[in-house]
């Protein structure tokens, strides 16, 4: 069953200041006269090859960041191959990443995820699946990323998750939300990037 994400509907309530730049997600507060958005909050994970990604290394890059697991029998499959075309758009630029968080890392394990990356065409240093533990998944979805992510026995493959692309900024704030399942949304969100790009 396809879910539709709440991010979307949050989108709406978007602030932007300045015409030809995008708005942010979140509710600003105000320091010395100036609204400040909300940043993704500190992780460490590791990735397909059990290298450490972490808050740190995303600082001065663009990235794409999705909630998926691999047995997903639903949207993330989909998902996937929209994040493909993402990664062969942008293969050429050096401060744009892709990451993708399993939510069910007992069954996504390193090699699990090595695995799928190399059956889809994931490109080392370009695409990154995360494993961490699920708990820090689940609040880092929830808390910064505003996505929907849960164990769910009644949901197919055992997980609701939103099906929610994300585009998050070199401050690490986020600055828009895409159906991953959509053909149009993964062309705004191509288009999103190249303005963010000249935007920083």
């Amino acid at each position: 069953m396809r879910i539709v994400f709440l991010l979307l509907v949050v989108s709406f309530i978007f602030s932007c200041c300045q015409e030809n730049k995008l708005p942010y997600l979140g509710t600003p507060i105000m320091k010395g006269g100036a609204a400040v958005y909300p940043t993704i909050d500190p992780f460490t994970m590791r990735n397909q090859d059990g290298m450490e990604v972490s808050f740190n290394s995303l600082k001065s890059k663009i990235h794409v960041a999705s909630f998926i697991f691999l047995s997903c029998p639903t949207i993330c499959p989909q998902m996937s191959v929209q994040m493909k075309k993402v990664q062969e758009k942008t293969q050429g630029m050096d401060d744009v990443l892709l990451l993708s968080f399993s939510i069910d890392p007992t069954r996504d394990t390193i090699p699990a995820l090595r695995s799928y990356a190399t059956k889809i065409g994931a490109k080392d240093n370009k695409w990154h699946f995360l494993h961490g533990n699920q708990e820090d998944v689940m609040r880092l979805a929830e808390k910064s990323y505003y996505a929907i992510a849960y164990p769910d026995s009644l949901a197919p493959g055992g997980f609701t998750h939103s099906g929610g692309l994300l585009l998050v900024d070199k401050e690490l704030q986020i600055r828009g939300v895409y159906d991953g399942t959509s053909n149009e949304e993964t062309k705004r969100l191509l288009k999103d990037i190249a303005t963010l790009r000249k935007e920083t």
